[in-house]
């Protein structure tokens, strides 16, 4: 039997513009930035990570469709698409796989819209407001996850 340790890491739209945006909500670092950091973290949990990120909403789906296979779990930030986005819900369930939905900003305590979330229950967890260091805690618990799987 092999390792079940592969994380798919899905970024939705205008994340890749991370360092651009309000660093009070999303702090200073880049999308690369990122990135790097999520990889260094996996490393130390034994975990394989790929990263994904598009600002298509299509392309999201597309990806979602294909994970079969490929990963033993998903950590997704759809960014915007998190509070209307039925159709990444949709795929998302479709991909059947754990999922943790992970935000920067603490989503509860900004505008309302942003407190609605289309894929919050299909996931098996939801970590906001920790910025960057939430990537960490959802990684931690899908090791966790398919450790115990």
């Amino acid at each position: 039997m092999s390792a079940r340790n592969r994380i798919e890491v899905i970024h939705g739209v205008n994340l890749d513009q991370l360092g651009r945006r309000n660093p009070e909500h999303y702090g200073g670092l880049n999308y690369d930035e990122l990135t790097f950091r999520i990889s260094a973290w996996a490393e130390e949990l034994g975990l394989k990570v790929r990263f994904f990120q598009t600002n298509h909403e299509g392309d999201l789906v597309e990806h979602l469709h294909t994970l079969e296979g490929l990963a033993d779990a998903i950590i997704i930030n759809p960014g915007a698409w998190t509070h209307y986005a039925w159709a990444i819900r949709d795929a998302l369930e479709l991909a059947a796989l754990p999922s943790f939905e992970v935000h920067l900003s603490d989503v509860d305590a900004r505008e309302e819209f942003r407190r609605v979330s289309v894929i919050r229950d299909l996931c098996v967890g939801t970590i906001k407001g920790q910025g960057p260091d939430g990537y960490r805690e959802a990684l931690t618990r899908c090791q966790t996850l398919l450790k115990d799987a």
